[in-house]
C-alpha cells in the first residue's frame, strides 16, 4: 500500500502543473478576470520558455493579440497573432497555450517564433521600444 501511494503522489504532482508559477505572480494573476489570468499566464510562459530554450532571444514582452484575436477555449488559447520584444526589437509569434480551470498553472505550450516586424510597422501595431 505504502509503494502504491509513493508512486500516486508524485503523479498527482505532475498532473496538476507542468510549469511552476512564483507566489507574487500567482496573487496578481488571482486579481485578473478568468480570460484575462488565461492570457497573462499564457504570455507569462512563452517568454519563460523563449529566453530558457536556447533560441538566442531574451523577451521582456509579449502580447498575444497583435495581428489577430486569440481563440479562447475554456482551459486554453491559441495566440497565431502574437509578438514578443527581445534586445528592442519585435517578433512574430504563433502559441498554444493550455491552462488549469483556475488559469494560473499552464499545463502545456508550444511555440513558433516568426520574422522580425519591421520598425516602420510598429506604430500601426502599438509596439513601442
Amino acid at each position: 500500500m505504502l509503494k502504491f501511494i509513493a508512486i500516486l503522489v508524485p503523479l498527482a504532482s505532475m498532473a496538476t502543473s507542468a510549469f511552476a508559477v512564483d507566489p507574487t505572480m500567482k496573487k496578481q494573476l488571482q486579481k485578473l478576470d478568468p480570460s484575462e489570468r488565461m492570457e497573462q499566464s499564457c504570455d507569462a510562459e512563452a517568454m519563460k520558455r523563449i529566453s530558457t530554450e536556447k533560441t538566442g532571444f531574451k523577451p521582456d514582452k509579449v502580447i498575444a493579440y497583435t495581428f489577430s484575436d486569440p481563440d479562447m477555449a475554456p482551459d486554453s488559447m491559441n495566440a497565431p497573432g502574437a509578438v514578443f520584444r527581445s534586445r528592442g526589437d519585435w517578433y512574430h509569434l504563433s502559441y498554444k497555450c493550455t491552462t488549469g480551470p483556475q488559469h494560473i498553472h499552464v499545463r502545456d505550450l508550444s511555440y513558433e517564433i516568426g520574422d522580425k516586424v519591421p520598425r516602420g510597422s510598429w506604430q500601426k501595431y502599438y509596439l513601442y521600444d
